[in-house]
């Protein structure tokens, strides 16, 4: 599970995996510029969705998916294990990822912690 946290000061969203998802990802931290982050929703259906070819990380389908893979010329980084709790974080001017696919404790307050934050800056 990721846990999701915004710091406003140096305008910076971090997602943070704890035990077995540092491992699985390859992992335990990963910081986007608030700038780059376009939204985020709530999409239980993701994991149904083709992953792609993985670049790295852990895939065992219908368990859980987690690390790195390309998808249609887009970067993805994947963290589902629980696709009820599965959030989709899109991303504008990426370095590393174009969208960031990841499980949360409570999808809804974490979407709107993204989205307030983004749009008020």
């Amino acid at each position: 599970m990721a846990r999701i946290s915004i710091n406003r000061e140096h305008g910076l969203l971090a997602a943070e995996f704890e035990g077995l998802y540092k491992l699985w990802t390859h992992k335990s931290r990963l910081e986007v510029p608030l700038a780059h982050v376009r939204g985020a929703t709530h999409d239980p259906g993701i994991a149904r969705e083709p992953k792609g070819i993985r670049v790295g990380g852990t895939h065992l389908p219908g368990v859980m998916t987690a690390g790195r893979f390309r998808h249609d010329g887009d970067r993805i980084f994947w963290q589902v294990k629980n696709p009820d709790k599965a959030i989709v974080i899109e991303l504008a001017d990426a370095e590393t990822y174009d969208r960031l696919i990841v499980e949360v404790d409570d999808p809804r307050a974490t979407v709107a912690l993204i989205e307030q934050s983004i749009t008020h800056g």
